[in-house]
């Protein structure tokens, strides 16, 4: 089990650490729309970000009397499931470690991944894909908790979503919290238009170069890898220890 670590104070400020930061977030988010749009146009018509729709289509089977299609819904769902178990098995093991952040290796295994799905032939079973999407942005979604101290989620916007329908309300509500609501709105706000812009690259690109088209995830995956590691390497190597808010 983790320790919980107090929030590192910097020049009277909370300190953000680099994977905590709201650009590394809006990239994420930018990648997770642009998986999802791939899987969904080109892998089977599926979207593999979150699971709660092949929850509602094995259900739906169940109630058919699909036996054996409810079933096969148990393997996007198990891949989602061993996505959370091995993140947090590797974010400790990464701990002891004391070389980079479990949220940098994470990036990437995420980035080896999408190198690998690029080769795959057209002919090949979409379940691999969708499989291999299902697991990382398990691994994602289990990682990344907090965008500078604002719970998010970088692999689908329904929470984003609600959170832009509370911060609405709340800056005509409550003028005293009226400053902390519209920088919270302004984030999910912002992470919405990554996904979209994501999703809208990958709709563009797939129509052009089908399968290779998942290679141009490694571009906002890149920049990450890249801010992440400068961070590991350099300001942030005495605080490898420091666990994000979230966690």
């Amino acid at each position: 089990m983790k320790n919980e670590a107090a929030p590192v104070k910097a020049a009277g400020r909370d300190h953000y650490l680099a994977c905590e930061k709201r650009q590394i977030y809006a990239l994420l988010m930018m990648a997770g729309g642009y998986l999802g749009a791939f899987t969904y146009s080109i892998r089977g018509g599926v979207f593999c970000n979150a699971q709660t729709g092949n929850f509602v289509l094995m259900a739906m089977a169940l109630g058919g009397g699909a036996w054996a299609q409810a079933l096969y819904y148990l393997i996007p769902i198990s891949a989602y499931c061993l996505g959370a178990v091995v993140s947090e098995a590797a974010e400790a093991g990464m701990g002891k470690l004391h070389l980079i952040r479990w949220e940098t290796a994470l990036v990437l295994v995420e980035m080896l991944a999408v190198l690998f799905l690029g080769f795959l032939p057209e002919a090949a079973p979409v379940q691999i894909t969708q499989i291999t999407v299902n697991f990382i942005c398990s691994m994602q979604y289990n990682t990344f908790r907090q965008a500078q101290g604002i719970p998010m989620a970088t692999t689908f916007c329904t929470n984003h979503i609600r959170q832009v329908g509370i911060g609405f309300y709340r800056m005509l509500a409550d003028r005293d919290k009226k400053r902390e609501a519209r920088r919270k709105l302004s984030a999910h706000l912002g992470m919405l238009a990554a996904f979209v812009a994501g999703g809208a690259l990958s709709a563009f690109f797939c129509g052009r170069l089908l399968g290779k088209a998942v290679w141009f995830a490694e571009l906002p995956l890149g920049v990450v890898l890249a801010d992440l590691l400068r961070a590991d390497l350099g300001k942030e190597r005495g605080e490898l220890e420091q666990i994000p808010r979230g966690h």
